[in-house]
């Protein structure tokens, strides 16, 4: 089986997770500087098999599209034309950046660690691909 990667987009920093080769795990990656995604990800599909990118769909607490959501497109848009062969599902990342605190807190690091954005962002990618794996596994144990 392929990996699937999952980013969290930013404008400044991109957050990005991957699972294991069996889908089982999500794994925290690295944090790229956005601008810099395109080429790293080319790099990364280049050396290992990758079936599926998750990205996370940025909203505001009330369902409505946050001011990041059309850079989000833009890439996926810039991503699919590069590579069509691998499709991109979006996830709704609400509240990942809470919980990601919330992690390194219950993680007991300290203060300092949990002020590093780099770190939240990675983090927040590794909680969209897990949401994403459970929901994919609830649907497939889901009786019709």
């Amino acid at each position: 089986m392929a990996r699937i990667l999952s980013i969290d987009y930013g404008k400044k920093r991109t957050g990005i997770a991957v699972t294991d080769p069996l889908q089982i795990i999500a794994n925290g990656l690295v944090t790229v500087a956005t601008h810099e995604l395109m080429s790293w990800l080319e790099a990364y599909v280049g050396k290992e098999s990758v079936e599926l990118l998750v990205v996370g769909e940025p909203r505001q607490p009330n369902g409505q599209p946050s001011e990041n959501l059309q850079r989000v497109r833009q890439f996926v848009a810039t991503w699919k034309k590069a590579h069509p062969e691998i499709p991109v599902e979006y996830v709704d990342e609400r509240y990942t950046s809470l919980l990601a605190h919330q992690a390194m807190l219950s993680g007991g690091l300290r203060k300092k660690a949990r002020q590093d954005k780099a770190l939240v962002d990675e983090i927040s990618a590794t909680i969209i691909l897990q949401s994403y794996l459970e929901s994919r596994a609830h649907q497939q144990h889901t009786p019709c």
